[in-house]
């Protein structure tokens, strides 16, 4: 018996999904019979809903999404707009570490156009998603910690470095909604201690590949964006904060100031 829009809608309220009614639509779209019945069950199981269709709407695209790889998140657009904001003239290099599904430089590939795109991340299943998404935009997904992977060809040459790096604090995990905390790797939530451990490590290393007035950007929380755009500080760079009050987002750019001192971050 086939799922009607109200029963789904119902079932799915019952499960305490907030946008219960959306998402029935979304799930009526991807599936019929009992392929549909396999998908409800998944989503009131709950596994997030991009997961269980296979994609997730970013920038206005549509970044596949495999289980088990970290869903981006509407409030990291931030990133990219301000990414887009400071791009000098294409063609452009840029670099999208902790790539996770690669929403970030697929987002940037479309608006920047032409950019040559690398992309990395640590985890293989991330990488796997990644190399399908990534790879529709002609760019080149690598897999290894941070920037070990990256061919040395890029060091001094990369005008855009993004990283939608891990930023909850590890006594925080628990706290997080479970959607998140029990389907989502725990190596893509994990930022240490003060959630900035892996921040601080991709700060370091960014001025060897930045070029010249060449930014990274970084998402964070608002609280850590001060000790933020002080590791930005120690390894070199130009720091300043951007805020998204109506999305609670906070972004970290950070320039590699050409000698002269003439680009201003």
């Amino acid at each position: 018996m086939s799922l009607t829009h109200p029963e789904l809608t119902a079932a799915l309220r019952a499960a305490g999904c907030v946008f219960a009614e959306d998402e029935a639509s979304l799930l009526l779209a991807a599936a019929t019979g009992p392929e549909l019945e396999r998908l409800v069950e998944r989503r009131i199981a709950g596994e997030p809903l991009e997961v269980v269709v296979g994609w997730a709407e970013f920038c206005g695209l549509r970044i596949g999404i495999d289980p088990g790889v970290f869903v981006p998140r509407r409030r990291t657009e931030l990133l990219v707009r301000e990414a887009v904001r400071l791009a000098p003239s294409a063609p452009l290099v840029v670099v999208d570490l902790c790539c996770g599904s690669g929403a970030l430089g697929v987002a940037l590939a479309h608006l920047l156009d032409p950019v040559s795109l690398y992309a990395a991340d640590v985890d293989p299943a991330a990488v796997r998603c990644a190399r399908r998404n990534v790879g529709a935009v002609a760019g080149q997904v690598f897999e290894g910690d941070l920037d070990q992977p990256l061919p040395a060809s890029l060091r001094g040459r990369v005008d855009l470095l993004v990283a939608n790096v891990p930023y909850v604090p590890t006594d925080a995990i628990a706290l997080m909604p479970p959607e998140a905390r029990l389907h989502e790797p725990t190596v893509t939530l994990d930022g240490g201690a003060d959630g900035l451990a892996v921040l601080r490590r991709v700060a370091a290393v960014a001025p060897g590949w930045l070029a010249p007035g060449g930014h990274l950007l970084v998402e964070t929380s608002e609280a850590q964006a001060p000790a933020a755009a002080d590791a930005f500080t120690a390894a070199g760079l130009v720091a300043r904060v951007a805020r998204d009050e109506d999305t609670e987002a906070t972004v970290v750019v950070g320039i590699l100031s050409v000698p002269q001192g003439t680009i201003d971050g």
